[in-house]
């Protein structure tokens, strides 16, 4: 019997030998999911905030935990209204936040991650962690945090966006 090593293997064999390791890998996949379930996903946008048409405000995935993914949020309200002023739109963003949170049954201690998008940094970073803090003041279990600025934003009277996810318990 002849032992042939991988490089001077016929290539043919090396593709089906290729090909049933990834069909046996798929398979496990699948079994493994269909042991634990499908993930349930759910896309809302809740009362009390705007009704975009190209994206969801919500979106939860539920299984083990429930991991709940925010669109980007803005400085405008329920009617689309924006608010005036960075600290004004600063709050309205949480405030949407928090609603969009609530429609879940979670709220910020449930917040793992967050991505905040600045229009003008220099000028409006400190107000703008001032405002989040006093929406996170659990100190010990703060979310993770990443704060950019961009030239602009979907709308250019829009200040700031920041997009959350959040983990939950499963619903019962």
């Amino acid at each position: 019997m002849t032992s042939t090593s991988p490089a001077t293997e016929d290539p043919s064999r090396r593709d089906l030998v290729a090909a049933a390791v990834t069909v046996a890998a798929a398979a496990s996949a699948t079994s493994s999911a269909q042991a634990q379930g499908r993930a349930d996903v759910r896309h809302s946008n809740p009362p009390g905030m705007s009704s975009p048409p190209a994206y969801s405000h919500v979106v939860e995935v539920n299984g083990p935990h429930r991991t709940v993914y925010l669109a980007g949020q803005t400085g405008a309200d329920a009617n689309g209204k924006v608010a005036e002023g960075f600290h004004a739109q600063a709050v309205q963003v949480f405030e949407n936040i928090k609603t969009a949170l609530a429609s879940v049954g979670g709220n910020f201690d449930n917040v793992v991650k967050l991505t905040s998008y600045l229009t003008n940094m220099e000028a409006n970073a400190a107000e703008y962690r001032t405002v989040r803090a006093s929406y996170f003041p659990n100190k010990s279990t703060l979310p993770a945090s990443t704060l950019l600025q961009i030239s602009r934003l979907a709308n250019p009277a829009y200040l700031l966006e920041v997009e959350v996810i959040a983990v939950l318990p499963p619903r019962a």
